[in-house]
């Protein structure tokens, strides 16, 4: 795919950021998703793309934008057939309260490439590029903090697993304990504790348990552009949700889904940009002259490449992002 979607990507994400960051903290989760899916709708408007929304913001009569199976871009003949995977917030309760580390993320990949995962749960395991091929989902917790641990030539009681804060988690969580492993509970955006694995200085080395499936293709995405590794097996809680798993095709939900699974071929951008500060990436932060300053990292599969970019906006020449 061409490499300066990179670019155009990373201005969807600054423009959901920039439309959500003024609900920060002021305790309207709702509102802040909507002004993000706003702002990313209108710049992915401006793409040379035929975009098909896989994973998004619910099925059609649930969202009124960016719903799975909306046409995304300018979709003109020669405009490039991608599948497109987004969270205008990962971490909207993070931004009603004024809490770290809320981002807006888009995966995007050729068409047919990304699964379109339901909306259900997923069980995972993320690890970063120095770990990656020595975890397994269905090995016990023990096991895969021993092997990490082994990839790292740390000692597991200087290992750092991060787990999202809820009761569905506390057996696992003894499990660490016993394990002796140190833990670090977040409360909101599983997308960012899985990227978290990959950076040596957030001081993250695994991410275990239980959250969103399609939060788990967006992870699953950004860990293939970034080397490390993630491992999912869906996790239905009903008939209903057995059955769209059989619908999917998947009829064992036991299947471990590999990265290859959930994100198939190496033509994969992923980009996020921070919404409010946290150990990756820095929040929007607004200047005088109605000035605002936005900080993202965009990451290309097919090279390797991770860039980090900085933006100052000049809101006066942008009247969408006004007050």
């Amino acid at each position: 795919m061409d490499r300066n979607l990179a670019l155009n990507i990373v201005r969807v994400t600054e423009a959901a950021a920039l439309s959500c960051s003024r609900y920060l903290g002021r305790g309207d989760k709702n509102a802040a998703d909507q002004a993000a899916v706003d702002g990313m709708r209108k710049m992915f408007d401006t793409l040379n793309i035929d975009g098909v929304v896989v994973i998004g913001e619910g099925e059609m009569d649930e969202a009124p934008m960016l719903y799975i199976g909306e046409q995304l871009g300018r979709c003109i003949n020669n405009s490039l057939k991608v599948d497109v995977a987004v969270d205008p917030v990962d971490g909207t309760t993070a931004v009603a309260k004024g809490l770290p580390n809320a981002i807006s993320v888009v995966a995007m990949a050729p068409r047919g490439c990304l699964l379109h995962a339901p909306d259900m749960y997923m069980d995972k395991i993320a690890v970063g590029p120095q770990a990656a091929g020595k975890i397994n989902i269905d090995a016990p917790v023990e096991e895969n903090l021993k092997a990490v641990a082994q990839a790292l030539n740390k000692d597991i009681s200087d290992l750092t697993v991060t787990i999202i804060d809820r009761p569905r988690h506390a057996e696992l969580i003894e499990k660490v304990r016993k394990a002796g492993a140190r833990i670090k509970l977040f409360t909101d955006g599983d997308v960012a504790a899985a990227i978290a694995t990959c950076f040596e200085h957030v001081g993250v080395d695994i991410l275990l348990g239980i959250g969103g499936a399609p939060e788990g293709v967006i992870a699953a995405a950004a860990l293939k552009c970034m080397g490390g590794e993630f491992q999912g097996k869906l996790y239905p809680m009903n008939d209903e949700e057995r059955r769209r798993c059989m619908d999917m095709g998947i009829g064992d939900i036991n299947k471990i889904l590999t990265m290859d699974d959930l994100v198939k071929g190496n033509e994969v951008f992923f980009a996020a940009t921070g919404i409010s500060d946290g150990e990756l990436l820095k929040g929007v932060v607004y200047h005088q002259n109605n000035v605002a300053k936005t900080h993202s990292m965009v990451a290309r599969m097919e090279t390797g490449t991770i860039r980090f970019v900085e933006a100052i906006h000049k809101l006066d020449k942008k009247p969408e992002y006004a007050k």
